[in-house]
């Protein structure tokens, strides 16, 4: 009997090569290799290592970071995030202290705090939430905090104890025109995420809503227009929009590296509309240049 060929491994697809206009600036000076420690003996979670941003290394050498809180397993599947899918365990309810005592020892003027998808929790992780709110409160009065909130299935009542909380801008991201919600958030809904955000606006004027987007997962430039004026009309206050990257061959691919130009024509819009603030641009996400993306006076003292 002859011998079996071997059996070969199909090759992975090709990775569809950047524009030259997205570059990432790679630096693990002592500043980001001193975050690193910190939240490793913390045991602390980030957005920025588990979604892979592109900005870590530049906004962990500023020594600003976004928090990851409620663990590291998300019980969706979207089909452009990197974080972990599966099923979380457990609920750690020193999470907030420690949150708050990384914050401190870090020295910052604005925490930013976003979570995993929690639909196993009946809240969907709002006492959590709330609980890091007022710790940072106590451990760094002064300190602006923003939270990054998923949309808590619609749980309102969940969302007030948040709200009640009162962080300084609350940020749930729209994530992608309506048309694409099937494809690319499966699980969540264009409509309720807009809700949200009105309601946290209705519940408290003071605090500043915040939503963003990418684009280049198919979207037409007039659906851009639309989700915009969707989100104002909906109250919302700050906007920043990115190009989608993919993050490996279990993701969605880029239909389309969308050009600066094309951003900043974007932002031109958005601030027509009536945003206080846009960020748009290739390298854009939720968090990037947080700090500087809302008047000083919208902080409370």
């Amino acid at each position: 009997m002859a011998a079996r060929p071997p059996l070969l491994k199909p090759e992975p697809p090709a990775r569809t090569p950047l524009p030259p206009w997205i570059k990432v600036r790679l630096a693990t000076g002592p500043n980001y290799q001193e975050l690193k420690e910190l939240m490793r003996s913390q045991k602390l979670h980030t957005v920025c290592e588990e979604a892979r941003c592109p900005n870590i290394y530049e906004c962990w050498e500023a020594r600003t970071a976004t928090f990851l809180i409620l663990g590291d397993i998300c019980t969706r599947n979207c089909g452009f995030c990197a974080i972990t899918t599966g099923r979380p365990t457990g609920l750690d309810r020193q999470e907030p202290e420690r949150v708050a005592e990384t914050v401190r020892a870090m020295g910052l003027r604005h925490a930013v705090i976003t979570s995993v998808t929690r639909d196993d929790l009946a809240d969907g992780g709002a006492e959590i939430f709330a609980a890091t709110i007022e710790a940072i409160r106590r451990a760094v009065p002064g300190c602006g905090v923003e939270v990054l909130t998923p949309d808590l299935l619609g749980n309102w009542e969940a969302l007030s104890r948040i709200v009640a909380a009162r962080p300084d801008i609350y940020n749930h991201n729209i994530e992608t025109v309506a048309r694409l919600y099937p494809r690319v958030r499966p699980k969540a809904r264009y409509h309720r995420s807009l809700e949200l955000l009105a309601r946290v606006k209705a519940q408290d004027p003071s605090i500043v809503t915040k939503s963003g987007f990418m684009v280049g997962l198919g979207e037409t430039r007039e659906e851009v227009s639309e989700l915009m004026q969707d989100l104002r009309r909906h109250q919302v206050d700050v906007l920043t929009v990115g190009q989608y990257l993919r993050p490996d061959a279990r993701h969605l691919p880029v239909e389309r590296f969308w050009r600066p130009e094309e951003f900043a024509e974007v932002r031109e819009e958005a601030l027509g509309l009536g945003f206080r603030h846009v960020e748009a641009g290739p390298l854009v996400r939720s968090s990037y240049h947080a700090a500087s993306q809302v008047p000083s006076e919208a902080q409370r003292p």
